[in-house]
């Protein structure tokens, strides 16, 4: 299961991250929501970040991050079609959210520094040289691509687990329940003050950052 925190974390951010790309292809005036979007997706990976120590355990990276030797065994179970169900991230899952957040990070920090040529520049500009800028900016550019591999990669891992294992995943990101665990192995949920106090710690942080 995932606690409450943690689910709306993700709709929110599978939400943002399509207003960023919607308003990046655009330009133009829609520049200014891509930026406070981008805002947004910073506060919620800083979050994340955190509460992936704080959190309830299957929040937790220490519950789902895994070695390579229990990836390499679940991967080879999976193919074998006798992988075991986990009731968090299986450690292949794990991996792909550190996967997520590392380039959903790399994209918002480099937008900060980014600039368009013409009108638009990241707030943090002034802090670098153009050439530095100039890089940054192709990075942000360049790492879109990457962001929509790993969403698609993991659009095809759900519909994978649902179609061919029978497990699914869509639903306890909304209900916060795997029902096959029964409700004997829910593990209990940190509590929800504390995911809106790491929020907007989060969000101060960020906005001693850029002002």
């Amino acid at each position: 299961m995932w606690d409450f925190p943690t689910r709306v974390f993700h709709w929110v951010l599978v939400a943002l991250v399509g207003v960023s790309f919607t308003t990046g292809v655009v330009g133009g005036n829609a520049m200014v929501y891509h930026e406070w979007s981008g805002f947004a997706i910073l506060i919620l990976l800083i979050f994340r970040i955190t509460w992936g120590f704080v959190g309830s355990r299957t929040s937790r990276f220490s519950d789902f991050v895994k070695g390579p030797v229990a990836v390499w065994r679940y991967a080879t179970d999976l193919v074998k079609g006798k992988s075991q169900s986990y009731i968090g991230h299986n450690p292949l899952g794990g991996w792909s959210v550190l996967a997520m957040l590392a380039v959903l990070l790399i994209q918002a920090a480099t937008g900060l520094f980014a600039n368009d040529d013409i009108i638009t520049e990241g707030p943090l500009f002034l802090w670098v040289s153009k050439p530095v800028s100039d890089w940054l900016t192709g990075v942000h550019q360049l790492n879109r691509y990457l962001i929509m591999v790993l969403a698609a990669t993991h659009v095809f891992a759900v519909l994978f687990y649902l179609l061919v294992k029978r497990e699914n995943l869509i639903k306890p990101m909304i209900t916060g329940i795997k029902h096959r665990f029964g409700s004997c192995s829910v593990p209990a949920a940190a509590p929800v003050w504390l995911a809106a106090v790491t929020a907007a710690i989060a969000g101060f942080l960020l906005y001693l950052l850029i002002y």
